[in-house]
């Protein structure tokens, strides 16, 4: 389960309530453009800033209308003991796995944090992905504490951030990991920009925040690399310079995301938990030319 494309959908909102009809849609979306896994409740659906009964209610949503397909439910919290209920509810709702960020207020420390993965995988029977997000959790990864986790049972896959832009040093960088974690454990890349160079490189698996709402796009990447044709990859993932930029340019990838979204009809207008504001008009503007430009209308 833990290979391919991992799609991560957006939560949207709409009068500061979880938009249950457009959250199934994007669901559907996926489940119809057969990605490999959706990951519901990651940093793009905004786990962190939702309640543990709209938690719940869209882990459900999510298990019941993804088909087939494998549903990995985010259940970071800043408390253990909220981390076990988030664990609990997903199992509970039919998650296939669960994705877990060291979540911080206080700063953590290594330990603290493989103590946390040590209390999950000793309380669920679920699989779990690390996931290591320094740009939101604000908690780095040592490759050495890649490996005093991995070694934990239950902990199926790690999630990286984006490999070297140097094709040699991104492989140095992925064989590093592979090196310090057991075999059945996999590494997948995050940082779209990046996805193509990590997939190349030796990753097992794409984590993506544009796979949740353009998934025939990440689709495209992703199985080119898998079948071969990085150059291919390569190729696209620079044909879509604009869109990465625009990521970086505006405050991250869940606004731009966001506003790709409701300019498709896929969510409301102003859809993300305030006080995430989302793009100004005339952000909106530029990336809807993105849009345009490169074909993602569909």
């Amino acid at each position: 389960m833990f290979t391919g494309l991992s799609a991560f959908p957006l939560t949207p909102l709409a009068n500061d309530a979880v938009d249950e009809h457009a959250f199934v849609r994007l669901i559907e979306r996926l489940a119809e453009a057969k990605v490999d896994s959706i990951t519901a409740l990651g940093s793009t659906g905004s786990y962190a800033y939702l309640s543990s009964e709209e938690r719940n209610r869209v882990a459900r949503l999510a298990v019941e209308h993804a088909g087939k397909t494998p549903v990995f439910i985010g259940i970071g919290a800043l408390r253990t003991s909220h981390v076990l209920a988030n664990a609990e509810k997903a199992e509970q709702a039919g998650a296939s796995g669960l994705l877990l960020a060291p979540m911080t207020y206080q700063p953590l420390t290594d330990d603290d944090v493989f103590e946390l993965f040590r209390t999950v995988t000793a309380n669920s029977s679920l699989p779990v992905i690390v996931y290591d997000n320094p740009g939101t959790t604000h908690f780095t990864f040592t490759t050495e504490l890649y490996g005093r986790i991995a070694e934990l049972p239950g902990i199926a896959s790690i999630k990286i951030p984006g490999v070297p832009v140097d094709p040699e040093q991104a492989q140095a960088r992925v064989q590093e990991i592979r090196a310090s974690v057991p075999a059945h454990v996999t590494i997948g890349v995050s940082g779209d920009a990046k996805a193509s160079a990590g997939l190349a490189a030796g990753c097992d698996a794409w984590y993506s925040v544009i796979g949740g709402t353009l998934p025939a796009l990440a689709m495209r990447i992703t199985r080119a690399v898998l079948e071969g044709r990085a150059s291919d990859a390569t190729a696209e993932s620079e044909r879509l310079a604009p869109l990465w930029e625009s990521f970086a340019e505006f405050g991250g990838s869940i606004r731009v995301v966001a506003a790709i979204a409701e300019q498709l009809g896929l969510a409301s207008t102003s859809c993300l938990p305030l006080p995430l504001q989302g793009l100004t008009a005339k952000q909106r503007a530029h990336v809807g030319r993105i849009v345009d430009e490169l074909g993602l209308n569909s």
